[in-house]
């Protein structure tokens, strides 16, 4: 690969973003753009809390994968709200100086 593994982020939001218009019984994640925004905050905080427990039980592989679950729950939430990942980036630069 010549980009970082970071930059898929990137290319996850655009995949995401084009979801949004997308036959919902043939994606995932057009299904919760189309279930609405209680269904993907209830998702978001339901992989918030499978990490928590995987964190408490110290699995390294479980981390790594709900990890992932989590950020892609958040970028369909960002989407969904048509923010975007590098606004999350300039708050985040904007309060570290």
């Amino acid at each position: 690969m010549s980009h970082s593994n970071i930059d898929f982020l990137h290319t996850l939001e655009t995949v995401i973003e084009s979801r949004k218009v997308a036959n919902a019984n043939e994606s995932y994640t057009a299904k919760l753009f189309s279930a609405g925004a209680s269904r993907i905050a209830q998702k978001l905080g339901e992989e918030g809390i499978e990490l928590a427990l995987a964190n408490v039980q110290q699995s390294r592989a479980a981390i790594v994968s709900e990890s992932a679950d989590l950020i892609y729950h958040l970028l369909v939430l960002l989407r969904s709200n048509d923010v975007t990942l590098n606004e999350v980036v300039k708050e985040l630069e904007a309060r570290h100086y």
